[in-house]
């Protein structure tokens, strides 16, 4: 014979009854500040190592800081209204646009060439990636004293083949209106593999029904390039664009030792001036001045860049 339980008289269930399904829940909240013990290494090596030197730099453009001295007095913006009128600053910065013009194009369009070429599935696939992206690792002192060689006046490759074509030779190096076109040479060759990956990478992740369904609609290869693949690569592009730009800017170390500045000054760019003033001229406020300048003429360029780029999407 059963019997059944009466309405009422199971088992209670409630917030605090086992659940058969997972432990306990005691009810417990973790405390607000229980995160902050594994974030704390990082905020204090932040700020000891990039927001501390920030602060000094700036506390020291509105000072007349030396290295020659050791008294230092509060100069206010003297510095920021030198750097103004210094004609120097103007011929450094003119280098420095000058080069992120004819470097950043081709770095972006070769990239993008290259990848293509790679996607498309010719022979030898690793190979190709592999000589498209080894530069990319080698060290700057390397990449410049290989160059230095080609670019060499009598024994260098780039005049001896000048000569075998019948053509003058060109000081690479030494001539001003040459000089920086062959450092931008030099630097696409050297970092655009970085780029020809991202391309790379964006090119295996689209998806393949769109193209397949034009080439099933009669769509030739180029039409297909044109309007299916560029405009799909639309987001990396201005990814490439914008990283491309700001490193450029932020060119140094091929043209510091490959000529320093040289000839005349047509290829010193900003950094080299902010370098050459405030460790060879001792004059480091003025070159923090300058340096902040720079600094904020990159944070100009990055915001309209960004601004460009949301109104286009």
């Amino acid at each position: 014979m059963t019997t059944t339980a009466p309405p009422g008289t199971g088992p209670r269930t409630g917030p605090d009854t086992p659940r058969a399904d997972g432990p306990r829940r005691t009810g417990r909240q973790r405390s607000p500040g229980s995160g902050l013990v594994f974030v704390l290494p990082f905020l204090l090596l932040f700020a000891l190592f990039l927001v501390w030197p920030v602060v000094q730099g700036l506390w020291m453009s509105l000072t007349d800081s030396s290295l020659a001295l050791r008294d230092t007095a509060f100069v206010g913006f003297d510095n920021y209204a030198e750097a103004f009128g210094d004609p120097d600053v103007w011929s450094s910065l003119g280098n420095t646009v000058f080069f992120t013009a004819v470097s950043s194009v081709p770095l972006v369009l070769v990239a993008l060439a290259m990848a293509l070429l790679v996607h498309i599935g010719i022979a030898g696939q690793w190979a190709w990636r592999l000589a498209f992206f080894a530069p990319y690792l080698l060290p700057v002192t390397v990449v410049t004293l290989i160059w230095s060689w080609l670019y060499q006046p009598d024994l260098g490759f780039a005049n001896q083949l000048l000569e075998a074509l019948g053509m003058e030779p060109v000081g690479w190096l030494a001539d001003e209106s040459v000089a920086m076109w062959s450092i931008a040479a030099l630097t696409v060759w050297w970092t655009v593999g970085f780029n020809f990956l991202l391309y790379l990478a964006a090119l295996q992740s689209l998806p393949t029904t769109f193209d397949e369904a034009a080439a099933l609609d009669g769509a030739g290869a180029w039409r297909r390039l044109w309007s299916i693949t560029l405009p799909q690569l639309r987001r990396t592009t201005a990814l490439v664009a914008m990283l491309q730009i700001l490193a450029s800017l932020k060119v140094f170390d091929q043209i510091y030792i490959l000529t320093k500045g040289g000839p005349d000054g047509s290829t010193r760019p900003v950094l080299e001036y902010v370098y050459d003033v405030g460790f060879t001229g001792y004059r480091l406020g003025y070159a923090s001045a300058v340096s902040y300048l720079f600094f904020a003429l990159i944070i100009i360029v990055s915001l309209v860049q960004l601004r460009l780029f949301r109104r286009e999407d």
